[in-house]
């Protein structure tokens, strides 16, 4: 199987080898070790401050979204969201489900953020931003440094959704003012699903700890007080935060977080060029590394995946909904390399010539 989907998608030997070992005991200073750690990579690949901390959670992104969300901001809060597609969607569902007041900027599929429309939002009052840098049901990656600035003119506090763009393209969490960050373990982390990861600075912690929240499981308080020694509230997905540590010591040693960046913007690159000349139409008007959103010009988007994945053996992204059958991704993040590009884009070629494409 070659996987070209978001996530998961594909581990190399390394983390594969780990999720073969027996589990071990968690409550132990060996796994303390490991997440503080853990902890501290994470910081430093996010650019965060000295002081910003991390919580793992157990749970999909969805999770950690739902926790920065709920432990971030309350009734007494005015949310801007960036709803782009199905992930930000997901944050106006959030604020809906915690009633917390929101107003979101609703953008056509494949449409970046534009200057002109964020500024019909200038000084209105609102407290927190929360966007999706790379909306990834659409493939468009917003423009960060834009972003930034409006929410430090207007003093807002920036919750970004880095799941599928973190490693995959340039980010500086302190530099932008980002407030909290969010990822997960089975995207540019090529590891199993099940882990997302929070990184929050020094002001969100203040913001978290100043809060009651009617939560246990998703409870930011009581995690970043079981993070201080490197454990959990509850039982963590241990296996995949081993599986973690092994992978961000890899990237550290290859370069850190810059050389990570660069080989996934070179395997999108050469993908996005080998792709020149076949019936596709990109349909983003601002991508990410991670990943390429294509229309296929002449059938369905669906049927290609399904040729693909029953045929060939190859994985791509179908996308679901109304996009179903018109537009599907290629991912560019995890053990994939420009030979495997080329395996792909012979397999697309083979297709045209049967009449498939």
């Amino acid at each position: 199987m070659l996987n070209f989907t978001v996530g998961p998608v594909m581990s190399d030997d390394a983390v594969r080898s780990i999720g073969a070992e027996q589990v071990p005991y968690f409550r132990t200073p060996e796994f303390s070790a490991v997440m503080l750690e853990n902890e501290n990579l994470m910081k430093r690949f996010a650019k965060a401050e000295d002081d910003a901390r991390v919580v793992f959670i157990t749970g999909s992104g969805t999770a950690s979204m739902e926790a920065t969300v709920m432990n971030g901001f309350d009734k007494t809060d005015k949310v801007l969201i960036v709803n782009g597609g199905s992930f930000g969607h997901r944050f106006v569902e959030l604020c809906q489900i915690h009633e917390i007041p929101y107003e979101e900027i609703r953008l056509e599929p494949g449409k970046a953020l534009k200057r002109e429309q964020l500024a019909l939002y200038d000084g209105k009052g609102f407290t927190g931003f929360l966007v999706n840098v790379h909306e990834t049901s659409t493939g468009v990656h917003y423009d960060m440094e834009m972003i930034s600035e409006f929410c430090k003119k207007n003093e807002i506090f920036l919750v970004v959704d880095a799941i599928s763009s973190f490693l995959a393209d340039e980010f500086e969490m302190k530099r932008l003012g980002v407030q909290v960050m969010i990822t997960g373990s089975q995207k540019a982390l090529a590891c199993p699903p099940g882990v997302s990861v929070i990184v929050l600075s020094s002001e969100a912690v203040k913001r978290v700890e100043s809060r009651e929240v009617k939560c246990m499981y998703l409870n930011l308080k009581s995690a970043l007080k079981n993070g201080e020694r490197g454990q959990t509230p509850f039982t963590p997905a241990v296996g995949t935060l081993r599986q973690i540590n092994v992978r961000l010591k890899e990237i550290e040693a290859a370069g850190g977080v810059e050389s990570e960046t660069k080989k996934i913007s070179e395997l999108a690159r050469d993908f996005r060029e080998k792709i020149k000349g076949l019936p596709f139409e990109i349909v983003s008007e601002s991508m990410s590394n991670a990943v390429t959103p294509l229309h296929p010009l002449n059938v369905s988007a669906y049927d290609v995946f399904t040729t693909l994945k029953d045929e060939y053996g190859i994985w791509i992204c179908p996308n679901g909904g109304e996009m179903k059958e018109t537009i599907f991704r290629v991912g560019h993040i995890g053990a994939l390399t420009k030979e495997d590009n080329t395996t792909l884009v012979d397999a697309f070629k083979d297709l045209q010539k049967r009449g498939l494409l």
